[in-house]
């Protein structure tokens, strides 16, 4: 893979074989060129789990308490009285079945669907279309539930999920790279916390492979892995 200038002159700025604390790779993040753009800044963690195992399967949300500064489209699926509760909590559409026939034609102009579950019987259908997209209400993510208000409030104040992938990697937005210092710290102790906590039981061996932090075009910042895991304790 080709790597362009800003790349390469933030990567010289890293020590071969070093691992960073968190505090230190948000300065180093600042010191590197930037892109054009607001840049987000990731975190990534690799996981001595079996993916493919369903007792070790790594998956919740949590919400980062300075947000993810995305403005993040809400759609609920309901009807009747949970309609105006959608409405008053700030879900951008609410609809059914005329939201349905749209995924089904392709639309997917959303970030986050919230569903009540009498509303699962139709959508359970639309799982081809918005598993991939990773759009599919799901009660372990909180986007199944009677709870409209709650979840359309969560998701909007900076929530996010984590799933493990097939390789045992986990990664998310932690925010943008024009929060301040204190305001990603705080972000990153949350997330990495919250996927300390989420350990199986049944996960032998070394838990916490390796833990990065970047910003979406800057090369990978190793983290130090005792800071990491002692944000489970």
């Amino acid at each position: 893979m080709k790597r362009g200038k800003n790349y390469k002159q933030a990567a010289s700025k890293l020590e071969s074989g070093k691992t960073y604390t968190l505090g230190d790779a948000i300065k180093l993040m600042r010191q590197m060129p930037r892109a054009k753009f607001d840049e987000t800044v990731e975190a990534a963690v690799r996981l001595g789990v079996d993916p493919k195992k369903a007792d070790q399967m790594v998956r919740g949300t949590t919400v980062l308490p300075n947000g993810t500064g995305k403005t993040v489209k809400v759609l609920v699926l309901t009807k009747g009285e949970k309609t105006k509760e959608a409405q008053d909590a700030g879900a951008d559409m609410i609809g059914a079945e005329d939201y349905i026939e749209k995924i089904q034609g392709g639309w997917a102009d959303v970030d986050v669907i919230i569903a009540t579950p009498d509303m699962m019987g139709q959508v359970g259908k639309l799982g081809k279309i918005l598993g991939p997209k990773k759009l599919m209400p799901n009660p372990k993510s909180g986007t199944v539930t009677m709870d409209i208000a709650k979840a359309v409030k969560s998701v909007k104040a900076g929530k996010i999920e984590y799933r493990l992938d097939k390789t045992g990697n986990i990664q998310v937005g932690l925010g943008k790279i024009s929060f301040s210092d204190d305001a990603i710290l705080e972000n990153a102790r949350t997330f990495f916390s919250a996927i300390m906590r989420a350990k199986p039981s049944t996960a032998k061996g070394t838990y916490l492979r390796n833990a990065t932090i970047c910003t979406t075009m800057g090369p990978g910042i190793k983290l130090d892995p005792n800071e990491i895991t002692a944000l489970g304790k």
